[in-house]
């Protein structure tokens, strides 16, 4: 059975209630996780009230809220956070979830948010230098032994005979690296990542995608099926026409925009889309919900689609 996660953007407008109520009702029905972006300013044309919620003090919360559902971020950017701490919070959540965590990092992409909240927005070869340093820093940290020293001399982060403490739960935690690039992003993937993952494109795209990134491995000789390769998609789906179109009004979204760039339409649209996703690889799903209030949504496609992704 493909995995299938919940994926939620809170910076559109959301409350932690809102997010607990999507994450526990995420875990009743079965789905593998749940997840969150990690933004600070919203997108497009809605007011974003009542403002950002922080992605890892939310997960700590869920972590107590939740006992089976898998959390994390899609994903955190490097320029809101230093490595070592980064490295502390992520380990934190993972002990206080009882190992369910999961670590998507990336390079920041959203100048409006840092002007918006005073987070320095370097040049894209820096942010990936950066982006570089970090998952040097935090996998180094995590992985050293019990009472060895941890030092990393960078251009960008310098670390001197940390502990490298607390140690996640999960040996290995899983990390995600994502994106479209050709190279960079890639050759990331194959040095640190457990999880790669496309987003937003289609079916095609995301099997080229994953095509470069198993050649990045053979090219450092790592064993490519040893990555897990997922795809995000936005969900839209009503139990008939008239249900589908009140849905996708909900979130601003034209219908038959949505049934071209997402998974929309009634159950077995919905089902057809994203089979395309698992044939072109996809072993896991994350499914865009936008209309966070709509539990009846979660119910749905839980019944009616999930357990057809075989």
């Amino acid at each position: 059975m493909t995995e299938v996660c919940i994926f939620t953007e809170p910076q559109q407008g959301a409350h932690y209630d809102d997010l607990a109520s999507v994450a526990c009702t995420a875990e009743e029905l079965g789905y593998t996780g749940f997840f969150r972006s990690d933004h600070f300013l919203k997108m497009g044309n809605v007011d974003g009230l009542p403002g950002p919620t922080d992605a890892w003090v939310t997960l700590g919360a869920l972590a107590r809220e939740t006992s089976r559902i898998r959390l994390g971020t899609l994903v955190t950017s490097a320029t809101f956070r230093l490595p070592g701490p980064l490295a502390v919070a992520v380990a934190q959540v993972d002990h206080m979830s009882g190992g369910r965590v999961e670590l998507g990092l990336g390079a920041g992409w959203y100048e409006a948010e840092h002007r918006a909240y005073g987070i320095p927005f370097p040049g894209t070869g820096e942010r990936f230098d950066r982006l570089t340093e970090q998952l040097e820093i935090i996998t180094g940290m995590w992985q050293a032994p019990p009472g060895e020293r941890f030092t990393f001399e960078g251009r960008h982060y310098q670390v001197s005979g940390s502990p490298g403490l607390p140690k996640p739960l999960q040996q290995p935690l899983p990390v995600i690296i994502g994106g479209g690039g050709r190279k960079k992003t890639p050759m990331l993937a194959a040095r640190f990542a457990s999880e790669f993952n496309r987003a937003f494109v289609s079916a095609r795209s995301v099997k080229a995608s994953f095509d470069t990134v198993r050649a990045a491995c053979d090219a450092i000789g790592r064993d490519a099926s040893s990555l897990k390769y997922t795809a995000a998609v936005v969900l839209c789906c009503g139990e008939d026409e008239g249900a589908f179109a009140r849905r996708a009004a909900a979130i601003g979204r034209e219908p038959e925009e949505l049934r071209q760039n997402g998974a929309a339409g009634t159950p077995s649209e919905v089902v057809e889309r994203l089979l395309t996703y698992t044939d072109a690889g996809a072993q896991r799903l994350y499914l865009q919900v936008l209309d966070l209030a709509d539990l009846d949504h979660l119910r749905l496609v839980a019944a009616e689609v999930v357990p057809q992704l075989s």
